[in-house]
């Protein structure tokens, strides 16, 4: 099973779940960290083992564009996860889950593995997304924030573009993204 192995080859780990596969998806991979990109006034059940510090919590719609009574992905909601992901050791997993585990969280995956593979192509890491989980459809306005925040000069969002909507699916099934 994919979540059986927390590490390929020695490389450092990114897995992507949904809210309800979240904390059997922690404890599958044995991961240190958590993110966290839901809703405002959802409760979120910090995961066993995962320390305060080491679980961030961004609140935001899984939207595009502003929305009365929404909180839209922001340039400080980038700015704290890039942050954090800077932070991570790497040696063990990171988890990064939203409510169905196939819009913010696969937008974070991909933005995650665009901050840490500076020289890494984005179309290679757009690709090997979209193999891990045919239901992924990153979030179009928190890639084009990191895009212009990595200085990424619009090939994040071309890359995610160019792999288009995912496959229709109520939840994402987890699955991991190898940052090399």
């Amino acid at each position: 099973m994919l979540l059986a192995t927390h590490r390929t080859f020695g490389m450092p780990t990114l897995h992507v779940s949904s809210l309800s596969r979240l904390h059997e998806t922690v404890a599958a991979v044995r991961a240190s960290h958590v993110v966290t990109l839901i809703n405002v006034n959802t409760v979120v059940e910090r995961p066993a083992g995962i320390a305060p510090e080491r679980h961030l919590f961004l609140g935001m719609s899984d939207i595009v564009a502003s929305m009365d009574g929404h909180v839209a992905p922001a340039e400080a909601h980038v700015e704290r996860f890039l942050g954090f992901v800077s932070e991570w050791d790497r040696a063990a997993p990171l988890v990064i889950h939203c409510w169905a585990g196939i819009s913010r969280s696969t937008a974070a995956a991909f933005i995650a593995a665009c901050a840490l593979g500076p020289k890494r192509d984005e179309e290679e890491i757009a690709t090997a997304l979209r193999t891990a989980s045919p239901s992924a459809t990153p979030n179009a306005r928190l890639v084009a924030i990191a895009d212009g925040m990595l200085g990424r000069q619009g090939r994040m969002s071309a890359a995610i573009d160019r792999i288009g909507r995912g496959e229709d699916a109520f939840e994402g099934t987890p699955f991991r993204l190898a940052l090399a």
